[in-house]
């Protein structure tokens, strides 16, 4: 009886590990990011509280960085003031903040010029693959542990200057 007993518990401790999982939604209760700032020319990213940085990170970019973003599939990362408006937790690249490119100025301007501004720019991680260099089509991309960290931190609504 004794034998079950201690058969029977390590069972359930066997099982409730099974069920334990690495999430990839972290917890923070640090101060609050009032603002993401983006140096594209020095590959860095900022997160904001007034004027301390909380935390540094190096970025990849889209596949042809220098510049402003323009139209849709130029590789280009746009340049600006935006907010982050919306998160993906099912993202092909892990995980995803969605920053509000294109400004309705922006979307205004490229309409008149006949073309389509893109969308779809994200902060994310790498997905399932190492990547190098610039690779995205436009975002703004970080590793898969430096994302947790980020979506965990930034909230909605969070504002986004990205400089060249």
């Amino acid at each position: 009886m004794r034998f079950l007993k201690g058969l029977m518990v390590l069972a359930l401790v066997a099982g409730l590990g099974a069920c334990a999982t690495n999430s990839k939604f972290k917890t923070y209760d640090g101060p609050a990011v009032t603002r993401i700032l983006i140096y594209k020319s020095k590959r860095e990213m900022y997160l904001m509280h007034g004027n301390v940085a909380l935390k540094e990170y190096k970025i990849h970019l889209g596949n042809e960085p220098v510049g402003q973003k323009h139209v849709s599939g130029d590789g280009r990362t746009p340049e600006g003031l935006y907010v982050i408006n919306r998160r993906n937790p099912n993202s092909e690249y892990f995980l995803s903040l969605g920053i509000s490119y294109p400004t309705p100025a922006q979307a205004k301007n490229a309409e008149e010029a006949g073309e389509n501004p893109g969308g779809d720019i994200f902060i994310h991680g790498a997905g399932d693959k190492a990547r190098k260099g610039d690779w995205t089509a436009g975002c703004i991309a970080v590793t898969n542990k430096q994302i947790e960290d980020i979506y965990a931190m930034v909230k909605d609504g969070t504002p986004i200057l990205i400089m060249p």
